[in-house]
């Protein structure tokens, strides 16, 4: 099995580690081009070619302890009992006093994960960083799809979304309700400081949940659904950085990785803004 960073999986064990990555290779409801379900493997394959020194934290994260679990098993009964598989495992995670990081899959894993982070702490909120809302309330006849994913969040916590620039009608109107706070992504190009708006709406606990097509596909190419007109790499560096010195992360997933075959950068990308939460998390101790 590989771990993250390509770290000895002798160090350190999972109760020395503070960072426990659970690969979840689910992606069932996917509705344009599948493949999500490869990117966790593509994800640690390509984290084994980071250099494990942080050139901007000038540190080496990893010595805060990374442990890598084996993939989550999918549940080929439907997508409401993966959400339920989710949330056990995050929850065996949480009791550890650990900080779950889950490498997706499609996004409709992150309910589970947020479910079982509002058992641990009541007054979290979550960060959606996405393209798309994923506001609808049924898709495709379910409720758990990755197409509702922030309808069902958003039901059980505050949730805050940022880079949205793709909803459909029902979406929209479930917006302007204004149960939940949207950032577009021109909001976040052409405003300055953008990202002090965005934490003002956050609680003290955080869970980030990171769609990877929140990224301009000139960038991030490899994704299942892009849209065009998106943020790019500093841009959610600096989110990520000022929610982490503001708030407390408990947690966070990156999902919605397609791999394309022979096209290694986007793997790389992910894994590497990965490995750079970590390290800002390290820094907010």
């Amino acid at each position: 099995m590989m771990n993250f960073g390509g770290v000895d999986p002798a160090f350190p064990s999972f109760e020395d580690s503070t960072f426990i990555v659970l690969p979840i290779p689910y992606d069932l409801t996917s509705t344009y081009q599948s493949g999500s379900r490869r990117g966790p493997h593509a994800i640690l394959e390509a984290s084994g070619q980071m250099e494990l020194y942080d050139e901007e934290l000038c540190k080496e994260t990893y010595l805060a302890g990374i442990y890598t679990l084996p993939p989550l098993e999918s549940d080929a009964r439907g997508p409401g009992e993966m959400v339920n598989a989710v949330r056990h495992a995050v929850a065996d995670i949480l009791s550890a006093d650990k900080v779950p990081v889950l490498l997706g899959g499609e996004h409709s894993i992150s309910f589970g994960a947020v479910q079982a982070f509002k058992e641990k702490y009541p007054g979290i909120s979550v960060l959606q960083l996405d393209a798309h809302a994923d506001l609808r309330n049924y898709y495709q006849c379910s409720p758990y799809s990755h197409a509702s994913v922030g309808r069902r969040i958003s039901e059980i916590c505050p949730l805050v979304q940022a880079g949205i620039r793709s909803m459909s009608a029902e979406e929209a109107a479930f917006m302007k309700e204004g149960k939940i706070k949207t950032f577009s992504a021109d909001f976040i190009l052409e405003t300055h400081n953008w990202w002090e708006e965005i934490c003002e709406n956050l609680s003290g606990d955080v869970y980030v949940s990171i769609d990877i097509d929140v990224l301009d596909p000139s960038v991030m190419p490899a994704t299942g659904t892009p849209e065009p007109a998106g943020i790019y790499w500093k841009d959610v560096l600096r989110i990520m950085k000022e929610v982490s010195k503001r708030c407390r992360v408990r947690g966070f997933d990156v999902v919605e990785l397609s791999p394309i075959p022979g096209m290694v950068a986007p793997d790389f990308i992910t894994a590497k803004l990965i490995y750079r939460i970590m390290g800002y998390l390290t820094e907010a101790k």
